[in-house]
C-alpha cells in the first residue's frame, strides 16, 4: 500500500507550438481537427513524464485549454468569452475594476472572462473526453481538475449581459452546480479516479474583507 500517493495540481506548462495552436484556433485560423493533433501530442508529452517521475495520479496538464476556467465557453451554451477592456464599461464597480487591472499588470485585453449571457447548460462535457484520452495512455488512476462553483458564478455573473437571463446571482449559480454534478456524475461513470474543483478565490473570504469585490483569476 502506498502511504501517499503522488499527484500534481492540475496544469502543466505549455509548449510553444501548443499555444501557437490554441491562439490560432480560437481566431479561426485552425480547426478542432488540427487543434486536437496538436493538443494530443502535448497530452502524451505530459503523461510520458510524469510515468517516468513514477507519480501515482496522473493528470492530463490541462493542456488544452487556455486557461483553468475560461474553457467551460467552449463547452456551454448561454456563454461569452470576453476580454476585461470589452467588460470595462458594463462592470458594477468601474473604479475598483480598474484599480484590479492596475494590480494585475497586464493589458485589460490578455485576459478573457467566460461571462454568462443567456441560460447555462452543456452543449459538450467539460472534461470527459480529456479523461477517455488519458485513460488511453495509461493503467494509473487519472484525476480530472475543474473550476469550482463559487468560482463560476462569481465570475461569469456580469449584470450587463447576465440580468437578461437570471434575475441574481443565486439562480444562476443553481444552474452552474447542476452542470457541474451532471459533469462529476459522468466523470464518475466513465472511470474517474478523482475530480478536483478548484475554488481559488475561496481564499478572499477568508483573507479579506473584500469577498464581495470581483476577481478574476
Amino acid at each position: 500500500m502506498i502511504p501517499f500517493s503522488v499527484t500534481q495540481v492540475g496544469s502543466w506548462p505549455r509548449s510553444r507550438e501548443l499555444l501557437r495552436a490554441l491562439r490560432d484556433r480560437q481566431q479561426g485560423r485552425l480547426d478542432r481537427a488540427g487543434f486536437d493533433r496538436v493538443a494530443d501530442d502535448e497530452v502524451r508529452r505530459c503523461v510520458a513524464a510524469q510515468l517516468e517521475a513514477g507519480v501515482d495520479i496522473v493528470v492530463d496538464g490541462e493542456q488544452r485549454r487556455d486557461n483553468f476556467y475560461s474553457f467551460v465557453t467552449d463547452k456551454l451554451d448561454g456563454t461569452r468569452l470576453m476580454s476585461l477592456a470589452e467588460m470595462l464599461d458594463t462592470v458594477e464597480d468601474k473604479s475598483g475594476f480598474e484599480e484590479m487591472l492596475d494590480t494585475l499588470d497586464v493589458p485589460a485585453s490578455a485576459i478573457r472572462n467566460p461571462t454568462c449571457i443567456g441560460r447555462l447548460a452543456r452543449r459538450e462535457p467539460l472534461a470527459v473526453d480529456e479523461l477517455k484520452f488519458v485513460q488511453q495512455l495509461t493503467d494509473k488512476p487519472v484525476k480530472i481538475t475543474l473550476p469550482g462553483p463559487y468560482l463560476l458564478t462569481r465570475s461569469m455573473w456580469v449584470g450587463a449581459f447576465t440580468k437578461g437571463a437570471y434575475a441574481d446571482k443565486t439562480e444562476m449559480g443553481e444552474d452552474v452546480v447542476r452542470i457541474l454534478r451532471e459533469e462529476l456524475l459522468e466523470l464518475a461513470a466513465a472511470g474517474a479516479a478523482f475530480v478536483q474543483f478548484d475554488e481559488p478565490v475561496l481564499t478572499e473570504i477568508v483573507m479579506s474583507e473584500e469577498c464581495d469585490r470581483r476577481t478574476f483569476m
